[in-house]
């Protein structure tokens, strides 16, 4: 039995995998061997690469059913098959729910629960022909299992990734593995626009018990495993990379150490 995390000869499809976090996930999959494909509504600032090797740029709205069923014709018609599909792309901007129109709440939700259900259901119609069948990653997050004050659409909608990746998993068993990577605090090049200067990105960072924020290329060594042998035996799973959480608000309230409480 083939074993390890090595992707050669494996084709991948990563959504929005062209900046920030889903970059660093076609970074780390380039890295494994695979060949990747990375779709988004334009291209990054810069190329992702790794080592002399490139990850594939098509366009594409993940939200309109024409435009992903030609993504994945595409795909096969370049390398004639499609072994793992990561489904990152999604993201919500800062908006109180009393504040945020109707139309603005549905448009969260349909990036982040319906287009991934689309997109996986024209990526499961080809794994399903296939020998090897394949293996879907939905990028989630902790804001599905806690509350996401500002964003609490996508908290949601995240929620709903979560469902589907069980439910998905008993539906296209034994070809296809869907799994779900629950990813927590990261630092990407956008990280100013959330924390602040280098002060702030480090005070936030100290707030996670292993110290710092993830590397986007945390999250893709997940979703490499997830897709790789080693997880021959992982469905319906999530794998929560969060750097052990968020330490209760009321340590630092409490007026009694804890080791004076111990």
């Amino acid at each position: 039995m083939e074993t390890g995390s090595n992707m050669t000869g494996s084709v991948v499809l990563v959504t929005g995998g062209v900046r920030g976090v889903g970059a660093g996930i076609s970074r780390t999959f380039l890295r494994a061997g695979a060949t990747v494909v990375a779709c988004a509504r334009r291209p990054g600032d810069d190329p992702v690469e790794v080592d002399g090797r490139a990850a594939e740029f098509l366009p594409c709205d993940i939200r309109d059913p024409e435009q992903v069923q030609g993504l994945v014709d595409r795909i096969v018609e370049r390398h004639g098959r499609l072994d793992v599909l990561v489904n990152n792309a999604g993201g919500a901007p800062f908006a109180l729910a009393a504040d945020a129109s109707p139309k603005f709440h549905s448009k969260i939700v349909e990036l982040n629960l319906l287009a991934p259900l689309l997109v996986s259901q024209v990526a499961n119609a080809q794994m399903q022909t296939q020998d090897s069948g394949g293996a879907i990653v939905n990028i989630s997050s902790v804001s599905g299992s806690r509350p996401s004050p500002g964003t609490a659409a996508y908290g949601a909608a995240k929620a709903g990734v979560d469902s589907l990746t069980t439910s998905l998993a008993v539906e296209w068993a034994p070809k296809v593995r869907v799994n779900s990577v629950v990813v927590g605090l990261v630092r990407t090049e956008l990280a100013h626009l959330h924390y602040g200067d280098e002060a702030g990105i480090a005070a936030v960072g100290n707030t996670v018990p292993l110290g710092r924020m993830a590397c986007p290329e945390d999250v893709g060594n997940c979703a490499v495993f997830l897709a790789s042998p080693l997880a021959a035996y992982v469905s319906g799973s999530t794998l929560t990379v969060h750097g052990g959480g968020e330490r209760p608000a009321f340590l630092a309230a409490a007026t009694v150490s804890t080791e004076e409480k111990a």
